[in-house]
């Protein structure tokens, strides 16, 4: 038989049926594969995790989070031979699975990701630090991974809401700045940065038209906002149309970034719902092309360029 690893976030999203894991076990069996669970314990437990795995794995299942899938990626890249990876989202937004075409049925959600196909992904990369759909800083950002867990597990993603809003009584910042993108260079004051490969982000669909994961592009926002009304009005904008509309927005779509505050942003990074700390001024993306995912085929014409698998 073929063999899966499934590193299983257990805290991810709401709380699960006690039977749920001998279920994917009999699942991955009828479909050939001799299935071993192994639990994170901690926050980057992961990518340790698969970097030290066998050379003779044939499936890696991300099974959690957005958080926990960034985690497998970044710990395959550690690996001189890269395995297939793939996710199972269990988290409570899961964007990256609701874009893929996954229903919150995790057993069928199983099914149709072995009814998948293998796709080269791009990776995007922030400082050689990977994230495969959302970097973002500015304010309210800190939402996806400061919000307090027991929100999340009673709430949902309405959990989010009531913390963002109680956040919302600060004030809005702005950040002082040059980038750099396709060789021309501007500079600025922005309240948000957002670096996405995604249409979907914070369970927003549809943000972009035309977003394909692997183009070897990724979607850049700049957005100048500097009171709550603004913020308001740019939120329904961005709701209604299309981001190249919207009078606060600089929108680029490339490969080539580089971002340079005029001092240390206080503020971390979130990158895929999680915090990235730092103690940097600069930040250069890219695009990584050495992972390869089994992902189901829901909606592989629309978020795939390329038709082979």
């Amino acid at each position: 038989m073929k063999k899966c690893v499934m590193i299983y976030n257990s805290k991810s999203g709401k709380s699960k049926s006690n039977g749920i894991l001998s279920e994917f076990r009999e699942v991955l069996n009828d479909y050939g594969y001799n299935l071993e669970i192994i639990f994170t314990k901690r926050k980057g437990h992961a990518v340790r995790i698969v970097k030290k795995l066998q050379d003779d794995i044939d499936l890696v299942i991300a099974a959690g989070g957005d958080g926990t899938f960034n985690e497998v990626i970044k710990g395959n890249l550690l690996r001189d031979k890269k395995l297939l990876i793939s996710q199972l989202p269990l988290g409570t937004m899961n964007d990256v699975g609701t874009m893929y075409g996954y229903n919150n049925d995790y057993i069928n959600d199983l099914k149709i990701l072995l009814d998948g196909t293998i796709k080269n992904i791009d990776v995007c990369m922030i400082n050689n630090i990977p994230f495969t759909y959302f970097a973002g800083i500015g304010n309210l950002v800190h939402i996806s991974y400061d919000t307090p867990r027991y929100l999340k597990e009673k709430y949902g993603r309405l959990g989010y809401i009531i913390y963002g809003l109680k956040e919302l009584k600060g004030g809005l910042k702005s950040r002082k700045l040059r980038y750099t993108v396709d060789g021309e260079t501007h500079v600025g004051n922005y309240s948000f940065i957002f670096i996405t490969n995604s249409y979907r982000v914070a369970g927003i669909d549809n943000i972009y038209n035309d977003v394909k994961l692997d183009d070897n592009k990724f979607e850049v926002v700049f957005w100048q906002i500097n009171s709550k009304a603004s913020l308001i009005k740019n939120l329904y904008l961005f709701r209604t149309k299309g981001v190249d509309e919207i009078p606060d927005c600089e929108y680029y779509k490339t490969d080539n970034l580089i971002i340079d505050f005029d001092r240390v942003p206080n503020e971390s990074w979130c990158i895929d719902g999680e915090e990235l700390k730092h103690r940097k001024k600069r930040f250069k993306f890219s695009i990584n092309k050495d992972i390869y995912m089994l992902v189901p085929k829901t909606n592989i014409d629309k978020l795939f360029v390329s038709k082979k698998g």
